[in-house]
């Protein structure tokens, strides 16, 4: 669904992104870790083509948008959803207005089959009592709900998330873990995250990719993932107190 080929990108001559190769297939949750500045922001960026690479190809369901017009990049963004880090609600209107918002943007549907298909997002995220209420009167992770909830509107055939579990607490992260192994399950939908937490990672991924000083150092499974052999995979394990022998194993995986 999502291919790279060669990609390479720099940013005030540094290079960001180093001649990088990797494919997301359909109805994966394909998970991109790394330690900060590593180049995860930016490879999402080029998903959308929000940034242009300096050289390779990036294809979306076969079309490659990195020279597509104007008209054709729209259309193809018109695949995806996007979950931004902080949930980037619009603080003056209530959660059902910021729901509907891509719906009045990209639509010329009544208000009525508007709001019909707000509340049926809202429902399918537990929100179903929070519509009337502004984002600063719910909690952090409520709003993420909120901000998937606008993600999905437009039913996206892929959603990306970026840092999805970020200022939340350990619980909340969980829940949030939840919500998104939910929408692949129900929807089928293609999910690309970027994060820090492993934890999640690990309780989501159907694939975990890392980046190092722009290049990947590992695109595996997480059962390989967990007991890959490069010494950049396992500080940032160890990093996080997960080993690859240990519970992970045995509470994800039923192995050790």
């Amino acid at each position: 669904m999502i291919r790279f080929e060669n990609v390479t990108k720099k940013l005030s001559r540094k290079t960001v992104l180093d001649h990088i190769d990797f494919e997301v297939g359909a109805g994966e949750t394909f998970v991109i870790v790394g330690l900060s500045g590593a180049g995860k922001s930016v490879t999402l960026k080029h998903m959308s083509r929000l940034m242009r690479p300096d050289s390779g190809s990036i294809f979306v369901d076969g079309e490659d948008i990195v020279s597509m017009n104007r008209s054709d990049l729209q259309r193809v963004r018109e695949k995806f959803g996007v979950l931004f880090q902080g949930a980037a609600l619009l603080q003056w209107m209530t959660v059902r207005e910021n729901v509907a918002l891509p719906l009045r943007e990209h639509t010329k549907l009544s208000d009525a089959e508007i709001m019909k298909r707000v509340d049926e997002k809202l429902d399918l995220l537990h929100l179903e009592d929070a519509g009337e209420k502004f984002p600063s009167d719910i909690s952090g992770g409520m709003q993420k709900r909120v901000g998937l909830a606008r993600a999905i509107i437009l039913n996206p055939q892929i959603v990306l998330y970026d840092e999805p579990t970020s200022g939340l607490d350990p619980v909340t992260s969980r829940r949030i873990d939840e919500v998104m192994v939910d929408m692949r399950e129900r929807l089928g939908i293609t999910s690309v995250v970027v994060t820090h937490d492993l934890h999640s990672a690990l309780a989501i991924g159907s694939r975990i990719m890392m980046l190092h000083e722009g290049r990947i150092v590992e695109n595996a499974p997480p059962a390989e993932f967990i007991k890959s052999k490069n010494a950049t995979v396992q500080s940032f394990l160890e990093s996080q107190y997960i080993t690859k022998k240990g519970k992970w194993e045995e509470l994800i995986y039923g192995q050790v």
